[in-house]
C-alpha cells in the first residue's frame, strides 16, 4: 500500500471535544493489516496531526500503533479515543481490546448526537499501568529554564515528577492560572530537551480545585508545539496524584487547549490500586 492510498483512508476525528467544538484532531486508519513502518510514518507526517493511530485485526482484538509527524510513540490517549469512536461508528458500540507495542489496553466507544445534530461519540480508554517518581533537581531546573519559569512558580503541593501512563512525561504544577497561560518555549530546544530525557510530553498543570485541573502539554518530541488534549498525559497525571495522596475523590476533570483556542475536556477516574490503570474518557467529534 502506498502512503497516498493510506492517507485517502484516514479518518479525521477530534478527541476530547467540548461538545461539538474543540478537541485534539487525530488521524485514524483501520485496515486488514498494518502498512509498512515507513508508510505509517509518512502518512502521519503528511496528515500533520500530533498523532495518527493505525489499527488492524489481531486475534479477538486490534493491533494498534501510533505515529507522530516525526516519530512512533508507544501510546497516545487522544488517538485511542478517536479510534474508539471510529470502531463504534463502523462496528457498533462496545469495548475493544487493543494490543499496543508495550501494553494491552481497552477502548470503549458509544455513538451519540449533540443537541445541534453533530455526530459525536463518547469513548473511554483504560490506560496502561501508571507509575511516578520525583524528578531530579537538575532536570527540573532545565525544564524551568526552557519554559521561562522560576522555582517560585511551582505549586509545592504537587512536586515535580517523572510520570508514566503508557508513555513518559514530566509533570510541573504551577501556582497560578496566569503562569499556565504565559507558557512559551522554543520548539527545537524543547525537542532536544524531551528527546535527551526520554519524555513524550511535559504536563504543565494548574489546580483550580482538588478535582478540576487546567493543563497544557508541549509535545516537541513529536515535532508538535502543543497538544490541545492529551489522554496519556492526563492518565500519568492522575496516577501521580493518587501516588501522592491528593484528595481527588475518585476522579479529576481536566480542561486543556483553552490557550490554543481548542478547549477540550477530559475526565480521569482514579482507582485505589497503586500503579493501576486510569480510565480516561470524553467525547469525540468527526471532522
Amino acid at each position: 500500500m502506498s502512503a497516498q492510498q493510506a492517507i485517502d483512508e484516514v479518518q479525521r476525528i477530534a478527541a476530547f471535544s467540548d461538545g461539538g467544538t474543540g478537541g485534539n484532531p487525530a488521524g485514524v486508519w483501520i485496515g486488514d493489516s498494518l502498512p509498512a513502518d515507513a508508510v505509517m510514518q509518512q502518512v502521519a507526517h503528511d496528515v500533520g496531526y500530533s498523532e495518527t493511530a493505525f489499527a488492524a485485526p489481531q486475534g479477538q482484538g486490534w493491533r494498534v500503533r501510533y505515529f507522530s509527524p516525526e516519530s512512533e510513540v508507544p501510546f497516545c490517549g487522544h488517538a485511542t479515543i478517536a479510534l474508539g469512536a471510529a470502531l463504534a461508528a463502523s462496528r457498533g458500540d462496545g469495548v475493544y481490546a487493543l494490543a499496543l507495542n508495550d501494553a494491552a489496553i481497552t477502548v470503549e466507544g458509544r455513538q451519540s448526537t449533540a443537541p445541534d445534530g453533530a455526530k459525536l461519540s463518547s469513548a473511554a480508554l483504560q490506560s496502561p499501568p501508571t507509575r511516578s517518581a520525583p524528578a531530579p533537581a537538575a532536570l527540573v531546573d532545565e525544564a524551568l529554564a526552557l519554559f521561562g519559569y522560576g522555582a517560585g512558580d511551582l505549586d509545592p503541593r504537587i512536586p515535580p515528577a517523572l510520570t508514566h501512563g503508557g508513555a513518559d512525561h514530566l509533570v510541573l504544577a504551577l501556582r497560578r492560572r496566569a503562569l499556565l497561560a504565559a507558557m512559551r518555549y522554543e520548539l527545537d530546544a524543547g525537542r532536544r530537551f524531551m528527546r535527551a530525557h526520554g519524555l513524550v510530553t511535559v504536563v504543565l498543570a494548574w489546580s483550580e480545585s482538588d478535582t478540576l485541573f487546567h493543563t497544557r502539554n508541549p509535545f516537541a518530541s513529536g515535532g508538535v508545539y502543543e497538544d490541545p488534549a492529551t489522554g496519556a498525559g492526563t492518565a500519568a497525571l492522575a496516577g501521580y496524584l493518587r501516588d501522592i495522596g491528593w484528595p481527588h475523590g475518585g476522579a479529576i476533570d481536566v480542561v486543556q487547549g483553552e490557550d490554543m483556542g481548542m478547549r477540550s475536556r477530559l475526565r480521569a477516574e482514579i482507582g485505589a490500586e497503586a500503579g493501576g490503570s486510569i480510565r480516561v474518557s470524553g467525547t469525540a467529534r468527526f471532522m
